[in-house]
């Protein structure tokens, strides 16, 4: 949407002189209709002028005045309006924001402003739950904000749509009966926006979203309109709102450090921790108290984000709130950083995807069927008999769900010669029960794979039914907290805290040197769900928010966990003697590539060597 700023520059800026401006345009068309469209028609040509001269905003926080005109500070807000409106209708917007940079106003006010002059419009605006989006007198609501721009205790009647009445507001609507254009509402609780069309829709404190929603809102509202404004302030990098930030090439970056209060006396330190840090004062005109306490860290400060910063409860808030640091705002177990580089290194779609027929009685493979879009991944070579490599040592890990389609049970597999991850398995729809008999028969497939499994849980189940399966290369629990690490007869690895933060930071260091290679981007993403809880410990992020409804935590399967366990099988399995009384005469017609002939190369390779 392009628009112009003919008649802004003639605003005053301060309080006083903008007030007394106020007034006067009010006076001067005060029963003269010919300069009341003048103005509406300035207001219709202009945002910048109808929102400087015409809308007002609230701030509880103000005391004696909470009710103040809508003024744009500096450049910052002029330019975030523009881009606003320069994205309806038209692309894709992200604005990452600091707190209290009146980001919400600014959207809220572009789409009344296009609501108000331009036909046929049709917005929707979204937040997390009805409340936040229609809900009498909580200003938190996003139409309490629209229902002020529109009050005629500030705006004169005249500048109205005409036929405007009651009738024009209801509930999640307003509708312009002069244009045709409407704003509506809805929250996150549906599938948002399914099956509609809409100019633009703004999605309020996106970072804000529960992870499941998040997501949700971005499938649904895909088709639904080109422009979809996104207001965010960072909550971690385990979000849809973090997911955007990477694919939304038009994004508006509003930073503390541009308002132009709360950047009085703007400094910042140059160096290193290593080589110490000198002072570098950026606002001259600012006079610092005597013996002002800088703090020399590398950040932009000042003496408002000082006080600011030790209001913060802990460096998660400060970059939460302040920084737009998106891992410093949530304690990311697996830096983004590493992730996003293994995602663009070693990543690539599955070599052959398929199902692994089995007995349902005994587990027992019977081949391998290729099959678009199957549940068994593979990184690796199946043979026209649908049998593994049978010259390689695999171990698996296993992370058990229950099954009800909230989240998967989990298997990948491991090459422990490569390190690379070979297989992954994942399944909503899979009673714990069941699942046993998937895993154990996968076990057997990839020549009687050493097997771990998260004991925990639904664990407890899937771990029995592997025992009266009578599988016997598996995990068995050790006492993780002694020098010995006796093994116990309990099967399964067992999940405490400091067990998971010492499998999954062990998984962590091996990904960063590159010893486990991981292809699957899906299960690398995973990670970024990954969090430190306030006890120290590491927790899914969906987990913690209980978007698994079967009991958060305890319940929750995810290939994360899988590959870590798989990983740690690899480090740890006992290594197999050769199988006694193999005869390589009756190998030795096996073709070249077969799977006999690769048989033959590795009883040669035992014969030679006396090890796998």
């Amino acid at each position: 949407m392009q628009v112009g700023t003919p008649y802004y520059p003639v605003v005053p800026k301060g309080m006083s002189e903008n007030l007394l401006f106020r007034q006067s345009l009010l006076v001067d068309a005060a029963g003269d209709v010919g300069l009341q469209g003048t103005l509406r028609g300035m207001c219709a040509s202009d945002p910048l002028f109808y929102i400087n001269a015409f809308c007002w905003t609230h701030d509880p926080r103000l005391e004696a005045l909470s009710t103040v005109p809508f003024i744009t500070w500096g450049e910052y807000q002029d330019e975030a309006v523009l881009s606003i409106l320069g994205a309806i209708g038209e692309e894709d917007l992200l604005i990452e924001k600091s707190r209290d940079m009146g980001a919400t106003w600014l959207l809220l006010a572009c789409f009344d402003w296009a609501w108000r002059f331009r036909p046929g419009q049709s917005f929707l605006v979204v937040s997390r739950n009805e409340d936040y989006v229609d809900k009498p007198g909580n200003p938190k609501s996003l139409f309490w904000k629209l229902d002020f721009l529109h009050d005629v205790k500030r705006l004169p009647t005249w500048m109205l749509p005409a036929g405007w009445s009651e009738k024009c507001r209801t509930r999640m609507h307003i509708e312009n009966p002069e244009n045709g254009s409407v704003i509506d509402g809805e929250s996150t609780t549906g599938d948002v926006a399914r099956g509609d069309r809409r100019t633009a829709i703004m999605l309020d404190e996106f970072s804000a979203f529960e992870v499941g929603d998040g997501y949700r809102a971005l499938s649904s509202t895909r088709d639904v309109t080109r422009s979809r404004l996104f207001n965010g302030t960072p909550q971690g990098a385990n979000n849809a709102f973090y997911e955007m930030t990477k694919k939304v090439p038009v994004k508006l970056r509003l930073h503390w450090s541009q308002h132009p209060e709360k950047r009085q006396g703007l400094y910042t330190s140059d160096g290193d921790d290593d080589n110490g840090y000198v002072l570098r004062v950026i606002d001259t005109s600012y006079v610092f108290p005597a013996g002002y306490k800088f703090v020399l860290d590398g950040k932009l400060r000042s003496p408002w984000y000082d006080v600011e910063r030790t209001r913060c409860a802990s460096d998660q808030e400060a970059g939460q709130e302040l920084d737009i640091d998106y891992l410093g705002s949530g304690h990311q177990f697996f830096p983004a950083q590493l992730i996003e580089r293994l995602v663009a290194e070693t990543c690539r779609p599955a070599f052959i995807e398929g199902e692994l027929e089995y007995d349902p009685d005994t587990a027992v493979p019977r081949g391998f069927t290729r099959k678009e879009g199957g549940r068994w991944k593979c990184w690796m070579n199946v043979d026209l008999e649908g049998k593994a490599p049978g010259d390689r040592q695999y171990a698996i890990g296993a992370d058990v769900a229950v099954g009800t389609g909230a989240t998967p049970s989990c298997i990948s597999a491991v090459d422990r010669k490569t390190g690379e991850k070979v297989l992954e398995f994942a399944e909503a729809h899979i009673d714990p029960a069941r699942f046993a008999y998937a895993l154990v028969a996968t076990a057997k497939w990839l020549n009687d794979a050493y097997l771990t499994w998260e004991a925990n849980g639904p664990g407890r189940i899937t771990g029995n039914r592997v025992i009266e399966i009578g599988y016997r290369n598996i995990y068995w629990r050790k006492n993780e907290q002694t020098l010995s690490k006796k093994q116990t007869d309990a099967p399964g690895w067992h999940s405490t805290g400091d067990n998971k933060n010492a499998v999954l930071g062990e998984y962590r260091r091996a990904l960063s040197m590159m010893e486990v290679v991981n292809h699957s981007k899906r299960a690398l993403q995973e990670c970024l769900f990954y969090v430190f809880g306030s006890d120290g410990t590491v927790e899914h992020s969906r987990a913690l928010s209980n978007v698994d409804p079967t009991q958060g935590r305890k319940n929750h399967g995810d290939l994360v966990i899988a590959d870590a366990l798989a990983w740690k099988g690899a480090r740890e399995r006992p290594e197999l003697p050769p199988k006694a009384g193999a005869d390589m005469n009756d190998l030795s017609a096996a073709p070249a590539g077969s799977y006999g002939a690769r048989m033959r190369e590795r009883q040669a390779a035992v014969a030679r060597h006396g090890e796998w």
